[in-house]
């Protein structure tokens, strides 16, 4: 317990750190453990059934496949986004970025019914891909969509005070040097803006697992086709199936947990090999 007499510029940290951790043992580390238990209630064999159940198994492809899309556009937009806050003085900059929360704060299912109505067939943008025999709403583009809707937020928030406190020194040393603009953005600011990036990828990509609200108004749930994990847990649940449900909650908290731990890893690489440099 030698961490208990490191010396800190606060006092205090003894209690602090008991608090902390009485915190989250309740509040993070209970819950799963309670989850872990109901699922050891579980026979082996009944466990696999469960989880190989090719509904259950499709659920989970699709969660994970709508996420990591919602991933990649946003990762894409929410730089640009972000480093035109930063980068750009313009009329309605103010209103531009409070918008950027407004996923944070708005109701998933309110979220969910305006774009179910938005991009429905016949719906003020579904109508128009419509006319080319696209539909969006009630398909698993749907739930695409609306992942990135409640997730963009994430990447915009995590790149914007990094591109905001970097020095412009790097850039003018860079046009001194003789290099393009492209390469002044290529190979001395997008660096430092990797950890920044997969971080807000990261929590993004969790949030779009763990989405419920939004999707189901737009997905159609359909089984096999557009029904994601948080909803196969809800049918269970609705069934009074609480073993079953824990045992998909359990394998999505162990695939999540593993990708998290893989963005929080890449995140650590990239600060010590580019950030750091």
């Amino acid at each position: 317990m030698n961490i208990l007499n490191t010396p800190a510029v606060l006092a205090g940290f003894k209690t602090s750190f008991t608090v902390s951790l009485l915190w989250i043992g309740s509040m993070i580390v209970l819950p799963l453990v309670m989850l872990c238990v109901t699922v050891l209630q579980l026979e082996w064999h009944t466990f696999w059934q469960v989880i190989l159940n090719q509904r259950v198994l499709a659920s989970i492809y699709l969660s994970f496949k709508m996420a990591f899309f919602a991933t990649l556009v946003n990762l894409f937009f929410g730089t640009l986004v972000a480093w035109v806050l930063v980068r750009y003085a313009f009329p309605g900059k103010a209103l531009l970025n409070a918008l950027i929360d407004l996923p944070f704060a708005l109701p998933t299912a309110v979220a969910g019914i305006v774009l179910a109505t938005l991009y429905a067939p016949n719906g003020l943008i579904g109508q128009f891909f419509a006319q080319f025999g696209w539909q969006i709403a009630f398909t698993p583009l749907g739930i695409g969509v609306a992942l990135v809707f409640v997730s963009f937020p994430f990447v915009v928030r995590a790149i914007q005070p990094v591109l905001a406190s970097q020095e412009k020194a790097l850039e003018e040393a860079a046009h001194i040097l003789g290099a393009s603009r492209w390469q002044t953005f290529h190979k001395v600011l997008l660096p430092t803006l990797y950890p920044a990036m997969v971080s807000g990828a990261g929590m993004g990509f969790a949030r779009s697992l763990g989405e419920y609200g939004s999707v189901i108004f737009i997905a159609g749930n359909i089984p096999m086709v557009s029904e994601i994990v948080p909803l196969m847990i809800m049918s269970k649940l609705d069934i009074y199936d609480v073993q079953g449900a824990a045992a998909v909650a359990f394998v999505m908290l162990v695939f999540s947990f593993a990708v998290l731990l893989l963005f929080n890893t890449g995140q650590n690489y990239l600060s010590r090999h580019f950030v750091s440099k």
